[in-house]
């Protein structure tokens, strides 16, 4: 079955189109984290996060086989740094976020971190103009967390905020690193980095007591997010400008509101969901500055271990992995890639 899954994947990009690709992953994630929060009357979130990326580790470790490790022992020192990089900027986004949507409505939480990607897009292109987007989405925010009626969760936000800073922190590494690995074994080896260096923190509670109900549910929530919609997402980051991926990615804070209302009833009041507009624009403004006319990320071949481009000659293509920009955001120098996950994505 492990082994029919990737000539899957081939047939399921070249007829299912990229926009579409990228959506349905947008509602997998947020599906995922919505009952992620059901969960957590029963377990702590770091416990949660922590059986998550376990399961998504496994599955695709799995999924790798052998030529998993044959990527592992070939790649550079560099390249193997990398994903450790990545992997604990993952597990930061993952954890903070869980803590914040245990405190915070889902889409409130996943606005905030979003702030992240919005600084790093709008600090590449270099134009103080720009920093209008950056305003609206604090406009947003504090639309959507509305401090002066005095019910705002601090710790809750605070969570939220330093998900966003491991956000900034994450694309800027990935970027200046950038990883020698596919699609599918660059997300295995990041997933496998972030469920060991979550374990401190949410391991005690899954073996002081554990739940076997419990564990399946999150083996169901793991399918969900981040397995699914990270698999989705990199399909379609090949076949999408880096415009239409940063605008269709700006919908996710909006998404997330709709997800938290429909599958655990956050009921958004009048301001927050033109706090949730004002994000959501901002994020579609800051891609106005891209040059939208390349892939998001090149397609790259294995040739004698090593990555080869297939894109545009004479740069280095980035593995299907890593998206040549900040996710969610806008244009970046194209030098090193970022990698793309999601963020809330990440979360």
């Amino acid at each position: 079955m492990i082994r029919s899954f990737l000539p899957s994947l081939r047939r399921a990009r070249l007829q299912v189109p990229a926009p579409v690709m990228l959506l349905i992953g947008m509602f997998t994630l947020h599906t995922g984290s919505a009952l992620a929060v059901t969960a957590f009357a029963q377990a702590s979130p770091a416990t949660i996060t922590w059986l998550r990326l376990t399961w998504a580790a496994l599955l695709l470790l799995a999924l790798g086989g052998r030529s998993l490790w044959r990527a592992v022992r070939e790649a550079t020192w560099r390249q193997r740094a990398s994903v450790v990089i990545l992997g604990t900027a993952s597990a930061g986004m993952m954890m903070f976020y869980s803590e914040a949507t245990a405190r915070i409505e889902l889409g409130t939480a996943t606005a905030i971190e979003f702030l992240g990607t919005l600084v790093v897009a709008v600090a590449a292109m270099r134009r103080r103009r720009e920093l209008v987007w950056i305003a609206a989405a604090v406009a947003g925010v504090l639309c959507l967390t509305r401090p002066w009626e005095g019910e705002l969760d601090l710790l809750g936000v605070g969570f939220a905020l330093a998900g966003a800073v491991c956000v900034v922190f994450y694309i800027v590494l990935t970027q200046k690193v950038g990883a020698g690995f596919g699609a599918v074994h660059g997300l295995a080896l990041t997933m496998a980095v972030g469920s060991l260096v979550t374990a401190p923190f949410g391991a005690p509670g899954a073996f002081a007591a554990p739940d076997p109900g419990l564990i399946l549910f999150t083996l169901l929530i793991a399918l969900l997010f981040p397995m699914v919609p990270f698999l989705l997402e990199m399909i379609a980051l090949q076949r999408m400008t880096r415009t239409a991926y940063s605008t269709f990615s700006s919908m996710e804070p909006g998404v997330a509101l709709v997800m938290g209302l429909v599958v655990i009833g956050q009921a958004p009041a009048a301001l927050q969901i033109v706090g949730m507009a004002l994000v959501v624009v901002a994020g579609i403004g800051a891609t106005r500055g891209e040059r939208g006319g390349r892939p998001a990320v090149p397609e790259v071949v294995r040739e004698r271990g090593r990555t080869a481009p297939t894109g545009e000659a004479g740069q280095a293509a980035a593995p299907a992995l890593e998206p040549a920009e900040p996710v969610r955001g806008g244009e970046t120098p194209d030098p090193a890639p970022a990698t793309a996950a999601v963020p809330g994505r990440a979360a």
